[in-house]
């Protein structure tokens, strides 16, 4: 596999299913991604802040994978940097294998002292305004246990069939912001265990 690097980075200010491309973020401890709509300490995305909006925010930074994209494009859906809503779009990193507390540290070594760092809480849940985005898409980031592509919405993020349900999220994972800094396009981007036991993600 290539060498883990970052391949795009976007974000919005309001709520929408898509981000905007920029050369670059700035991602503040304990917040998120500066100027962006689902950056604080609380939860931002509002299905959960309707369900209670006390929660810790565990999803203030969204990554994906570009290698999803050229599996969506084998099917015949191109997507752009953005397209899902991602804050970081990757390459080279199997995203979805990481473990919970995974930490990822952007930059090249010596390059500077401020190298952002985030840590991975859990896996994106797919919902249904993939389909809203993309008629059908939601079969490419959705699947059963055993590959079949599904479009009927996974279980609700906080619910106990979340948890339970034999289903394979493929539309990213969520992290918070352990260190701050600058993130850009090209940058390398190191992969740092989490200490203990391997724990796999589950969705927040």
């Amino acid at each position: 596999m290539e060498e883990p690097r970052v391949m795009s980075v976007s974000r919005d200010h309001t709520h929408r299913f898509s981000k905007t491309p920029v050369e670059s973020i700035t991602l503040v401890a304990g917040i998120g991604v500066e100027g962006d709509a689902h950056a604080g300490p609380l939860v931002k995305h509002r299905s959960r802040v309707r369900r209670d909006p006390e929660q810790v925010n565990l999803r203030q930074v969204h990554l994906i994978h570009s290698e999803l994209f050229a599996e969506a494009a084998a099917v015949g859906y191109e997507l752009h940097p953005g397209d899902l809503g991602e804050n970081v779009l990757t390459a080279g990193i199997d995203l979805l294998q990481l473990g919970v507390d995974t930490r990822l540290r952007f930059g090249e070594l010596g390059e500077d002292a401020e190298r952002a760092v985030i840590r991975v809480t859990g896996l994106r849940n797919p919902c249904a305004q993939i389909n809203t985005f993309r008629p059908g898409l939601l079969k490419v980031v959705l699947s059963r246990a055993d590959g079949t592509p599904t479009d009927e919405p996974a279980p609700s993020t906080g619910s106990t069939e979340a948890l339970t349900s034999p289903v394979i999220r493929k539309a990213g994972v969520m992290a918070v912001v352990e260190h701050g800094g600058v993130v850009r396009p090209g940058q390398r981007i190191t992969v740092i265990p989490a200490p203990g036991e391997y724990r796999p993600l589950e969705p927040v």
